[in-house]
């Protein structure tokens, strides 16, 4: 199985493409899309959209796995990611490829063992799992690629199947 990890946002994207095979990880590519502050909003959507949609039809993935929005305190903040969420998760529509969210929670669960897990505990075991010299930066594109983690796990679970 092929699984495009996504770490929304708007100004950076983290993706990250892994495949998972005989309980074995294999990278294809990760990178992140960025788009400038200056930049007018509805333009940095198309970018985001168009970034996406083309690692989609470049590596044929066979899910997306989005980290499930989460309320903090900035209120703009949120809602501007959302809006970056629905255009990644229009072009997985777009693309006919099934999309999963999974919450921060579930990806530290699944990627350290450890729901309460530090970020820097989460980027070390991705390394690991995916047999990197080094943690991939920025940290958006290493959570890309703790989402794809997750996705393996869950999907290879008993619970995935009854999904």
């Amino acid at each position: 199985m092929i699984i495009l990890g996504i770490d929304p946002g708007y100004a950076i994207v983290g993706c990250g493409v892994i495949e998972y095979k005989n309980n074995h990880f294999r990278v294809i590519e990760y990178s992140a899309i960025t788009t400038p502050a200056g930049m007018p909003f509805n333009r940095r959507l198309e970018v985001i959209y168009d970034g996406v949609d083309e690692i989609i039809k470049r590596t044929h993935p066979d899910a997306l796995s989005i980290e499930k929005l989460f309320f903090n305190s900035n209120q703009k903040t949120v809602i501007d990611v959302g809006q970056a969420r629905g255009v990644i998760m229009l072009a997985a529509q777009k693309n006919s490829l099934p999309a999963f969210e999974y919450t921060p929670l579930q990806v530290k669960q699944s990627v350290v063992g450890y729901g309460r897990a530090e970020k820097k505990q989460v980027q070390e075991m991705t390394k690991m799992l995916l047999h990197l010299d080094k943690i991939p930066k920025p940290d958006d594109v290493a959570d890309a690629l703790a989402m794809a983690i997750c996705h393996a796990h869950a999907h290879g679970s008993l619970l995935g199947k009854i999904r």
